[in-house]
C-alpha cells in the first residue's frame, strides 16, 4: 500500500489567507506571494499509523538533481499553530526556497485528516511516516535529511530523534523539554492542552508527561545528529530554562550541540528573525546540504 495518497496544488491566494487571518499585513502577504512564486506548494493526504493523515510538501520550482530534505515539526495544537496558511508560507516556503524540499505534518485529527492528536503520543508516528513519504519521492535525496521544529514541535523533534538515528542536524527553536514543570510554571498549559490531549491518568499521568520531556532521558537522542537549540530570553510560553538545561546536558554527553540564545527575543525570536534564520540556514547547510564532518566534541587543545 503507497504511503502517499494523495498530493492538492495549493495556489497562493491573498483574499483566502485574509479569510482566514483579517489582521494579515500586507507587506506580509507580498513577502509570501514572492516565496510562492519560488516553490511548488501541496496538501498531502499520507497513510499513518492505520489512519489518513494530513500534510503539506513544499520543493523549488527550480531543480537540477536530487535535493537535501527537511521534515519541519509545527508547534501548538488543534487549529492553534496549524501549518496553514502562517507556518507553510512564514518558514516552509522559506526552507524549501533555499534548495530543501520540506514536508510537515498537521498531525492526526487537524486539517481534515483521521484520528485524535495526542500530544507527543501516537501522534509522532505522523513525523516518522514523513520520511517513507520522502522516500517516495524522486527528486528529493533522503540521505541528506534534516529536522526542524518550533515550541511544541521542538517537542516532537527531540522525540523523533529517539527514533530516527539517520538525521543529518536538527535545529530546535523554543522548545519544549519539560511538560513536568510547565504545568507548574504556565498551569493555563495543563488545563488547556495537557489535560485536554494527553489521555493518560493517576499516575500513568506523571509518567506521560515524562515521556515527552527530554531532560528526562538526553542519552536516549541520536547521538550523531548535531543539535542547535535557539531560544529567545524574553520567552513567555516555553522557558529559556529548557534549551539551557538540554544543551547543558548533551554537552555532559559529549554531544554536538550549540546554544544561542537570544537575548530579549520572543517565542518567534520575531526580533531577531534574519540573524536567527542566518544561523539556522547555516546549520542545516553544512550537515545536511554539505556533509560536514560532525565536531569534536571530546575535550581538547590547549
Amino acid at each position: 500500500m503507497p504511503i502517499l495518497i494523495a498530493r492538492k496544488k495549493i495556489i497562493f491566494s491573498s483574499a483566502k489567507i485574509i479569510q482566514i487571518v483579517p489582521e494579515m499585513k500586507q507587506k506580509f502577504l507580498r513577502l509570501w506571494a514572492t516565496r510562492a512564486r519560488q516553490v511548488h506548494i501541496e496538501e498531502v493526504t499520507y497513510h499513518s499509523d492505520g489512519l489518513k493523515v494530513k500534510g503539506f510538501l513544499l520543493y523549488p520550482k527550480k531543480r537540477k538533481e536530487k535535493l537535501p530534505c527537511i521534515i519541519y515539526n509545527r508547534g501548538g495544537n488543534g487549529d492553534f499553530g496549524d501549518l496553514y496558511p502562517g507556518q507553510v508560507y512564514r518558514i516552509m516556503a522559506w526552507l524549501a526556497s533555499q534548495g530543501y524540499v520540506v514536508v510537515g505534518s498537521r498531525y492526526r485529527g487537524n486539517g481534515g485528516g483521521e484520528g485524535r492528536e495526542d500530544y507527543g503520543g501516537r501522534d509522532l508516528y505522523d513525523i516518522l511516516n514523513l520520511v517513507p513519504v520522502l522516500e517516495s519521492l524522486p527528486f528529493a535525496d533522503v540521505r541528506r535529511l534534516g529536522m526542524v521544529g518550533a515550541s511544541r514541535g521542538g517537542m516532537m523533534t527531540y522525540l523523533a530523534l529517539k527514533k530516527l538515528k539517520n538525521i543529518k542536524a536538527a535545529v530546535v527553536i523554543a522548545g519544549s523539554a519539560d511538560l513536568v514543570r510547565q504545568r507548574q510554571t504556565r498551569p493555563a498549559m495543563e488545563k488547556n492542552v495537557f489535560r485536554k490531549y494527553i489521555r493518560e491518568r493517576g499516575p500513568a499521568y506523571l509518567r506521560a508527561l515524562k515521556q515527552r520531556s527530554a531532560v528526562y532521558w538526553p542519552a536516549k537522542l541520536a547521538p550523531k545528529t548535531p543539535l542547535l537549540l535557539q531560544h529567545g530570553t524574553a520567552d513567555w510560553r516555553v522557558e529559556p530554562d529548557d534549551s539551557i538545561r538540554m544543551a547543558q546536558a548533551l554537552i555532559k554527553l559529549r554531544r554536538p550541540v550549540r546554544l544561542s540564545l537570544y537575548e530579549g527575543a520572543d517565542h518567534s525570536l520575531d526580533e531577531v528573525l534574519d540573524e536567527s534564520r542566518d544561523e539556522l540556514l547555516e546549520w542545516l547547510d553544512r550537515f545536511v546540504k554539505r556533509g560536514e564532518k560532525l565536531p569534536n566534541s571530546k575535550p581538547h587543545g590547549w
